[in-house]
């Protein structure tokens, strides 16, 4: 299958899967948390794909789009534990945190793919 854009990424579709997910499970946060877990879930969650989309825009540029993977990465790491808050406090089920955290796990697997073997996704002349 030929990949036309980041879209096409199964790492995108699952980050981008895992954003939805974080903003459904977010609806049930308390009130408190509007402007601290709430939204910093909302917004690393979002930014993994927000990420990618800029990485492939970056993606003659071998150096460029390692380092916007690397957000990537970050940002899905940075997810990762605000779901683990968000289990400790009662806000997300065991079953809620396991089917996003696995979906991270998946995430951060793929990202570190591609950190380590970023050539195929280059473009032909930056090789």
């Amino acid at each position: 299958m030929r990949i036309n854009s980041a879209k096409d990424l199964t790492v995108y579709q699952k980050a981008f899967e895992l954003g939805k997910l974080a903003f459904e499970l977010t609806l049930r946060f308390p009130r408190e948390e509007i402007y601290a877990l709430t939204s910093q879930l909302r917004r690393s969650s979002r930014s993994i794909c927000l990420n990618l989309r800029e990485a492939w825009a970056k993606r003659r540029y071998r150096a460029h789009f390692v380092s916007k993977l690397t957000d990537c990465d970050g940002e899905s790491n940075e997810t990762d534990t605000a779901l683990d808050f968000a289990l400790v406090h009662g806000y997300i089920t065991e079953e809620d945190h396991r089917r996003a955290a696995g979906l991270c796990c998946e995430v951060g697997k793929m990202l570190g793919a591609m950190i380590q073997n970023p050539e195929p996704f280059l473009l032909a002349d930056t090789m």
